[in-house]
């Protein structure tokens, strides 16, 4: 039997939104819309320029918020490509990384990231090609062809469509596998808490490498919505784009709400058409926008290993907790010998069901790890209530995540790059309270004898190793760090004392 009679493709779905939406808008984009029937095209046109490719070749993004995304995702599945959505506020070293974890033939790049995608190519034989999307260099719009005669190509439900690097191992980030299975039951459960239809607008201030963002935008496109590309997030603008285009959905994570409440308050917005917010945000800060616009926030839990969302309710309606856990997704929480525990006691959540990730990219000791017993161990604790709403407890020591305005940034990142400096003898990081990103970074460091350095210096060499929101906000220099009786470093201790 012919293996496409059981698949729906992204490709598949544009193609259905082009015949049967045609002329309504999929995409807004610098005060000009994109109808269905028009990004089908172009999805198709890239997907006929890009045919040279083999299926399951990488192709790497590294741009700001663009319609190239769209174009990307109808053409990658057309031609069952896989792309690594790079988060480009990264430092040099770490896009490397995850260049040369994945090994990439082409890089898709903005003009802001052109001359580092360049050195790339020159550096790394595999890469054999960087496309610049906007800017004088542009060089994009020849790989626009004829589509009259493409056929896509045939896919497995699991094969790899997109790669996030997002779970560090030994200090580097692992490669994040979905397949398009993964994302379009994903966005099934978004269309349906939220009630996404044609009449759907998604202002797409998130960014687009980022699992809520691709969550939110192909949500709305797969319910034939519109999305509202915003490159770059400013207040003003995203407050002005929600009246014009009579936005209905947003997404959120700290500081944005407080940021575009602070705006508000300067009057003259129309925010009516504004119907579900979704994120995560303190109470006060959530009240406040509630009130002052009407629309309900939605809180949740997810992770990038779940396809994003599993867990949906309106902030209010349990006070604390994460939502109910989703009709694709099977919860349970266990101890640390993966027993099963009762509802009200914490562990760490456990997940099963289609929207489970294929595994880490070239990582199969890991995956095995991570995937035993037949359950995806999130690394997260949370306890159920016998209501059935999940409530998100925090990390476990092994997979401890920093999460500073919503990125993910865990403490071995950030102290490797600090242990690199030869002043610095031990050093503890970990996550305090913020009032801007809701989480702050805190470094907790001794220095070698006779060694002199200060806060200010260490966060500058730090921020020079990797991405700037994953450099401490906060450092503390003491005399020597707690140890546990084996002579590891007490990490409880020092985050009990020190945050």
């Amino acid at each position: 039997m012919d293996s496409r009679v059981h698949h729906l493709s992204f490709f598949d779905i544009y193609e259905k939104n082009a015949r049967n939406l045609e002329n309504l808008p999929a995409l807004h984009w610098n005060g000009q819309d994109t109808s269905h029937a028009d990004l089908f095209l172009h999805a198709a046109q890239l997907a006929a320029g890009l045919s040279f490719l083999t299926p399951k070749t990488r192709v790497a993004v590294l741009c700001k918020n663009h319609p190239v995304f769209f174009h990307l995702f109808g053409a990658a599945a057309a031609l069952n490509l896989t792309l690594v959505l790079i988060n480009r506020r990264l430092s040099d070293s770490e896009i490397r990384h995850i260049i040369e974890d994945t090994t990439p033939s082409i890089i898709v790049c903005d003009n802001d990231m052109a001359d580092q995608a360049s050195q790339m190519t020159a550096d790394f034989s595999f890469l054999n090609q960087s496309i610049v999307v906007d800017g004088p260099d542009e060089n994009l719009s020849p790989l626009y062809q004829d589509s009259k005669n493409f056929t896509p190509v045939q896919f497995q439900a699991n094969d790899p469509f997109v790669i996030i690097h997002t779970a560090a191992v030994l200090g580097k980030p692992r490669g994040a596998v979905l397949s398009q299975e993964n994302i379009v039951l994903s966005n099934m459960q978004l269309i349906h808490y939220y009630n996404l239809d044609a009449e759907a607008c998604h202002a797409n201030i998130l960014p687009l490498f980022h699992i809520m963002g691709i969550n939110m935008a192909l949500a709305t496109l797969q319910a034939g919505g519109k999305n509202v590309i915003v490159e770059k997030f400013d207040p003003l603008q995203t407050l002005t784009l929600i009246k014009e285009q009579k936005v209905t959905l947003l997404g959120s994570f700290p500081p944005i709400l407080t940021t575009l409440s602070d705006a508000l308050e300067n009057g003259g917005h129309d925010l009516n058409s504004l119907k579900i917010t979704a994120g995560l945000d303190a109470p006060d800060t959530v009240k406040k926008w509630e009130t002052a616009t009407g629309t309900t926030f939605w809180t949740m839990y997810g992770q990038t290993e779940t396809s994003g969302l599993i867990t949906f309710s309106p902030y209010f309606e349990n006070p604390g907790s994460a939502g109910t856990i989703s009709p694709l997704a099977h919860v349970k929480i266990a101890d640390d010998l993966d027993n099963f525990l009762p509802s009200g006691e914490t562990g760490e959540i456990l997940v099963k069901g289609p929207l489970v990730f294929q595994g880490y990219w070239n990582a199969p000791d890991l995956n095995s790890h991570t995937f035993r017993q037949g359950w995806h161990h999130t690394g997260d604790l949370g306890m159920i209530d016998p209501s059935g709403f999940l409530f998100f407890k925090g990390r476990k020591a092994e997979k401890e995540l920093i999460k500073p305005g919503g990125e993910n940034v865990f403490p071995a990142e950030v102290e490797k790059a600090i242990m690199q400096h030869d002043a610095i003898r031990e050093v503890c990081v970990f996550g305090v309270p913020d009032p801007r990103f809701g989480e702050g970074i805190k470094a907790v460091c001794s220095l070698h004898p006779q060694k002199e350095l200060t806060k200010e210096a260490l966060i500058q060499f730090t921020g020079s190793l990797i991405a700037g929101y994953k450099k401490p906000r906060y450092v503390e220099f003491i005399a020597e760090l707690p140890k546990t009786e084996d002579g590891a470093i007490d990490r409880a201790q020092i985050k009990q004392t020190f945050s």
